[in-house]
């Protein structure tokens, strides 16, 4: 059965890939809008949504990826949010040429109305004021995302940096258990020349003394027994 982290990770790319397919799909009505200004808006608010919506997906991926207890596998999925960052990014720059596209589209048709004499001087002023709030809104929400987008870099970095750090101190500790396993090594070979003198010690006191007791033995056979 499948751990509860890969089946999250799973969902959350599945969830990035619908929200994208809806935002690609928003966009491509912008761009075949022909207007009033108040559908404009409407499908814009929808875009917004459905980035945040993605965003939010995204770094749920991201904080799963940084959990993951295999180098490997973290890696990968970090590198599936990198992509998917890029994506996001490809649709924020469709997004902004889509809206464009659409207010020069609508301006031009109010112009063409207004020379066949269907708007006032006074409407298109209101248009493009309203065009103008648009761009304004768009433009802060882009800002927004960019901010975002610059925290998340500037994690990315940091954790870079601390996993650096944790392979210097990786290597440390392997040169500390090297320069230990040569000092053991010393020692057992110390442990094993003491075993041996000691073994030729304890061989040497026995032949004394045995060397000892033979002498005496002597000396006692000759004064004791000496016609013998």
């Amino acid at each position: 059965m499948a751990a509860p982290q890969d089946v999250h990770v799973r969902i959350c790319n599945q969830e990035i890939v619908k929200f994208d397919l809806e935002v690609k799909a928003l966009i491509q009505d912008i761009r075949d809008c022909p207007g009033p200004l108040s559908k404009l808006t409407e499908l814009n608010t929808k875009v917004k949504e459905k980035f945040q919506q993605l965003r939010h997906r995204i770094q749920e991926l991201e904080q799963s990826a940084r959990e993951q207890d295999k180098e490997s596998e973290k890696q990968l999925l970090l590198q599936e949010v990198e992509n998917h960052k890029k994506q996001m990014l490809s649709n924020q720059t469709s997004w902004r040429k889509a809206n464009l596209t659409c207010k020069i589209a609508i301006d031009n048709l109010e112009k063409a109305e207004l020379l066949q004499g269907g708007d006032s001087l006074r409407q298109r002023k209101t248009t493009k004021e309203s065009l103008a709030q648009t761009s304004s809104t768009i433009t802060e929400s882009l800002m927004g995302i960019s901010r975002m987008m610059s925290q998340q870099v500037q994690q990315s970095e940091e954790a870079m940096q601390t996993l650096v750090s944790s392979s210097r101190t990786l290597l440390d500790a392997n040169e500390e258990f090297k320069s230990m396993s040569g000092t053991i090594q010393l020692g057992r070979k110390l442990i094993t020349k003491y075993n041996r003198r000691e073994l030729t010690d304890k061989l040497l006191i026995f032949l004394a003394l045995a060397l000892f007791l033979a002498t005496v033995l002597y000396i006692l056979k000759k004064r004791l027994f000496p016609f013998l």
